[in-house]
């Protein structure tokens, strides 16, 4: 027999039939019923009280990238619901499943410019998979099991659930629902073509110059081992996306890293020669391909993606296979012939060489610069077992460029937003779904200032987050560009920045500053043995730019790339 719950015992009920073990949120009151209803009856779901509700949305987005589960937020009406978009676009634009719930003014009040009212529904209709505004308490319970399957089918994104005040504090008899009915949602979750497939094998199977390009869709689906086994038995080399990394281990002989803007020079090349391209699970994105019809010219393209949008909307593809990553590539494995592409492979070895012989840690100095901070915690996490959350800019790409990453989402970070203040918050998210985990924030001065509130979060929860700020005095990917497209005019880009050391010491976590390379090493091991939170600032050097670099709009064959014999002060140049 059903039991009479109130609205707001239905929401906690519900998450926790989705399994449910955490929510991040900050109350407010339009959502205090809901709130009310978690201290009266003692629900078993951790609450995370956040500084911001940016925060919280990162913090969900964080969770379920690293678990793979749903992340859940919750925020009041207005202002409190407002913030939580940055966090939803982050994961919109990244296929991440978050659920976010928030108050809404009461029914009475919808329409009549209330205290604390916005269109929450209009605001996040561009950035969610679906929204739903509850007006009835009798639609609760299967807005929210609907929520959840949209959420984590298909192609993985966040829906948010706008809840009124007065259906929180209605009653009636609760009974979760045991299934959904959606009939205009009909996620792919079959088997691909298989004349697709076959299509596919035989592309692969002639190929001289193959190349495998790796998305976030291998990671989602799963199929890590089987890009392995595909790409070990014709022997072709892998390249990932930002957010593939970690598709594909880095240290693989026939790893050839990443590609785009920022990519390794000797991946773009590949990219550029290559007579077959197979891209499994990601989505063709600018940053990866630069201009459109220079990507790839000599290539036939395959591309395997769940969401048949993708299909040609930027790049011209071949053969086209709509299906999960995970099912594709089993029903692809056993069609392709073993290879050996000798010369090819030979071929991609001599611009890997050429592209060594370029790399800034083969450049004599003293100085302490970004590129030698982040191989030196590459080391000192056992070459890459560890995850990390990096912010948006100059550090994210050295991030990726020498943190070689061997395992499944070890790194976390905002790919197609872009989000500048993304790193803490999504790390808390992270530490609290991997609780034995060695977790780093790797931010930069600038993003790191825009969410460091987040910082008395590390400190209630008690998480063992180690931090590293890269500081060099700039928004340094923004200077980078005013010195290459803009003669050097660095309009609002220094940055006045606080003492990092301080802050962290006020919120009662130890901290230090480094400023030299002799240092770095030892200030990381002792960060590593610290039992809790540890924040350390790199004050790096302030001019070191990232190369290769893209310019917007041009071929990736057209990088700028740092000369062999670089005078080390790019500033001076």
């Amino acid at each position: 027999m059903s039991e009479i719950k109130t609205g707001g015992q239905i929401i906690w009920e519900s998450l926790m039939h989705e399994g449910v073990e955490v929510v991040f949120g900050l109350p407010g009151g339009a959502i205090l019923p809901t709130y009310d209803d978690l201290a009266k009856y003692e629900y078993p779901i951790h609450h995370v009280l956040v500084t911001h509700e940016q925060g919280a949305s990162h913090m969900a987005d964080g969770y379920a990238r690293a678990t793979g589960r749903v992340g859940v937020c919750i925020a009041t009406s207005g202002p409190g619901a407002t913030n939580l978009i940055t966090g939803l676009a982050t994961a919109y634009m990244d296929s991440t499943p978050v659920v976010a719930i928030t108050g809404q003014v009461p029914t009475s009040l919808l329409g009549r410019d209330g205290f604390q009212e916005s269109d929450v529904q209009g605001v996040s209709l561009p950035v969610t998979k679906h929204n739903y505004l509850i007006t009835d308490i009798r639609e609760l319970p299967d807005a929210i099991k609907e929520a959840f399957y949209i959420a984590r089918t298909g192609r993985p994104g966040p829906v948010l659930i706008d809840v009124c005040k007065d259906v929180q504090q209605a009653s009636m008899p609760f009974k979760y629902p045991e299934s959904v009915h959606l009939p205009g949602y009909n996620p792919n979750m079959n088997a691909p073509d298989p004349a697709a497939v076959s299509r596919a094998a035989r592309l692969i199977n002639e190929a001289k110059k193959p190349v495998i390009v790796a998305g976030q869709g291998v990671s989602i689906a799963k199929a890590e081992a089987e890009l392995r086994q595909l790409a070990e038995r014709a022997n072709i080399p892998v390249a990932t996306s930002l957010l593939g990394i970690g598709t594909f281990p880095a240290t693989h002989p026939l790893s050839i890293s990443w590609g785009g803007m920022h990519g390794e020079a000797y991946c773009n090349y590949a990219l550029q020669e290559c007579d077959v391209l197979f891209a499994v699970g990601a989505r063709l994105d600018d940053r990866l391909t630069g201009a459109f019809d220079t990507f790839a010219p000599k290539a036939k393209i395959i591309h395997v993606d769940l969401d048949p949008a993708e299909m040609g909307k930027n790049i011209t593809i071949n053969t086209p296979v709509i299906g999960d990553a995970l099912l594709t590539l089993r029903s692809l494995l056993p069609q392709i012939e073993p290879n050996e592409h000798p010369a090819w492979l030979e071929q991609i070895a001599e611009w890997k060489a050429d592209t060594s012989d370029r790399d800034i840690l083969a450049q004599e100095t003293d100085e302490l610069i970004a590129p030698y901070v982040m191989r030196a915690l590459w080391h000192a996490t056992n070459q890459g077992d560890a995850t990390v959350v990096t912010d948006v800019g100059q550090h994210q790409m050295w991030e990726a460029q020498y943190y070689h990453h061997t395992k499944r989402r070890s790194l976390l970070t905002s790919g197609g937003l872009g989000t500048m203040g993304y790193a803490l918050p999504a790390a808390i998210g992270a530490q609290m779904g991997l609780p034995e985990e060695e977790v780093w924030v790797v931010a930069g001065d600038g993003g790191f200032q825009m969410t460091m509130v987040e910082l008395s979060t590390v400190v209630q929860e008690k998480l063992p987050i180690k931090i590293a700020i890269i500081n060099n005095g700039y928004l340094g990917m923004v200077r980078q560009w005013q010195d290459v497209f803009y003669n050097k005019r660095h309009a609002g880009t220094p940055l006045f920045n606080p003492d990092f050391v301080k802050i962290a010491e006020a919120y009662g976590i130890p901290a230090r500053a480094v400023t030299s390379k002799e240092e770095a090493s030892e200030a990381i091991k002792e960060a590593q043995t610290y039992d809790g939170p540890f924040l350390l600032d790199f004050q790096v050097e302030e001019f070191t730019n990232v190369y290769p670099m893209v310019t917007p709009g041009k071929s990736n064959a057209d990088m700028i790339r740092r000369p062999a014999t670089a005078v080390f002060k790019e500033s001076e140049q």
